[in-house]
């Protein structure tokens, strides 16, 4: 007989409901706190279908639903075209690990290794060094 599977992190936090709500925060961040005006600047103005498909992501990349991959996109070529410095990813990492801590239902030792992997994420989609010029996509 098999041993039973543990449960996916995307369980353990709570679900969609978690996800979302992690999300909803990390978006709040971004679009309201202005130590992240250079994440801010790099998207449209309205947030809605990014904020979509960063949930689709977070379901997926947590055991939940697999809507995200069934789409065939990858997450790095996806931001390729955006000028991402290491200033932009520590602002996207420190607003997603503000996001997990602000969810009471996450766990803090796994809020803690889900903030670390999306950190080094973050910093895997680095495309410009600080001193290149800065582009601004709408």
């Amino acid at each position: 007989m098999s041993q039973p599977q543990p449960p996916m992190p995307y369980d353990v936090i709570g679900g969609s409901e978690a996800v979302e709500a992690i999300v909803a925060r990390f978006y709040a961040l971004i679009d309201g706190d202005p130590a992240y005006k250079e994440l801010r600047a790099l998207h449209a103005a309205d947030l809605s279908p990014i904020q979509h498909g960063l949930a689709l992501f977070l379901k997926a990349w947590l055991g939940g639903p697999k809507d995200w991959f069934e789409r065939g996109q990858c997450v790095m070529s996806l931001h390729r075209r955006f000028p991402i410095n290491a200033q932009v990813a520590e602002q996207w990492a420190g607003a997603m690990k503000r996001a997990i801590a602000a969810q009471p239902q996450v766990d803090e030792r796994l809020g803690l290794v889900m903030s670390e992997r999306l950190t080094h994420m973050a910093r895997a989609m680095i495309n410009q060094s600080e001193d290149s010029e800065k582009v601004h996509v709408a």
